[in-house]
């Protein structure tokens, strides 16, 4: 959505510059405040009249189980008090492309059908930093439903070396 990425760069804009000397701290306590933003109830419950700001701050800060420093105390408190919680979601997204831009990384996704290990994900990090030409923060994500391989997903950039992708190109192939 243009409107919520547009509300949230100034609020992502202002916390970057602000945490400068803390970007990795203020990126966790960040992500786990939008992941609870992110719930539907919550906001729900927020955008309610009989809700002050304070409660639905006590309610975020309890429901996030993080320490938060100061600043982070102050800016989600801000958020809350400008009515800008549904935005911060898209405050921290923007706030991880800036933080990755300045060091040089991207986010990578790895979809994979069965779990990998410490060391296969280390190679495969190796291997894919090759590919992508960048040091990437590597997440990865079970997905039954591939069947086997992998799939990668770098900002818009796909890599998809599983059996379903091989399966869906063949079923083409033959329908064509």
């Amino acid at each position: 959505m243009a409107e919520l990425a547009t509300i949230a760069r100034p609020y992502a804009e202002a916390l970057f510059k602000a945490s400068a000397n803390d970007l990795a701290g203020t990126a966790g306590w960040l992500d786990a405040l939008a992941a609870v933003a992110g719930n539907a109830q919550l906001l729900q419950f927020a955008d309610s009249p009989k809700v002050s700001v304070d409660q639905v701050f006590g309610l975020i800060t309890d429901v996030a189980r993080v320490q938060l420093p100061e600043a982070g105390k102050n800016f989600l408190r801000m958020v809350v008090e400008n009515g800008r919680l549904a935005a911060l979601p898209e405050i921290a997204q923007q706030f991880r492309a800036m933080k990755n831009a300045q060091g040089g990384t991207s986010d990578a996704v790895v979809q994979s059908a069965f779990p990998i290990d410490a060391g296969a994900l280390a190679e495969l990090a190796q291997v894919l930093e090759k590919r992508f030409g960048r040091k990437l923060n590597l997440s990865v994500q079970e997905e039954p439903s591939l069947i086997g391989g992998i799939r990668v997903v770098v900002g818009d950039e796909v890599l998809d070396t599983s059996v379903k992708a091989r399966l869906d190109q063949m079923k083409v192939a033959l329908t064509a």
